[in-house]
């Protein structure tokens, strides 16, 4: 499988927020309860609404394709927004479940923070995620914290890699 990836636009906010979304669902099929589900489908125009004004407002996004030209997966990363971590955030990856194992979160990932020193935060209990992480240099950095109302007060860490 070949995909394509490339800086998100303005007019990318439909299709980024659609997979984006979709990435959602298939990740967090069995973390989180249907409930989340159910309220970020409800969201969908909010979302698609923030993301133009993001990508409007200069944030640094991606969209993958696949040969099809279906958009397959997205990512977000930009200046650290931690205060005691001011290096580089990766703020998301997302892959669709058909293109996991073609090497796309790999190419996402390298596209998203290069070569540098970069944070991220991981909900626990997401196995599949940490792993990927930790193959690219990533370690828990010793903190952690409850995740807001959205996401159900889930528990999350920080990894970094330096």
């Amino acid at each position: 499988m070949n995909f394509s990836i490339r800086r998100a636009l303005p007019d990318d906010a439909e299709t980024y927020s659609r997979t984006h979304l979709q990435g959602l669902h298939e990740t967090y099929a069995q973390i989180m309860p249907q409930v989340f589900h159910a309220h970020y489908d409800a969201e969908l125009p909010a979302l698609i609404a923030r993301r133009r004004e993001a990508l409007e407002a200069g944030a640094i996004s991606w969209v993958a394709f696949d040969d099809a030209g279906s958009a397959v997966g997205i990512a977000t990363s930009g200046p650290g927004r931690d205060e005691d971590r001011p290096d580089f955030e990766l703020h998301h990856i997302y892959t669709l479940a058909a293109t996991h194992g073609t090497g796309l979160g790999q190419q996402l990932l390298e596209t998203a923070i290069e070569d540098r020193a970069a944070y991220l935060w991981i909900l626990n209990d997401n196995p599949r995620a940490e792993r990927f992480y930790r193959r690219n240099g990533f370690a828990p950095d010793g903190t952690s914290t409850l995740c807001g109302p959205t996401w159900h007060h889930r528990p999350m860490f920080r990894m970094h890699r330096q």
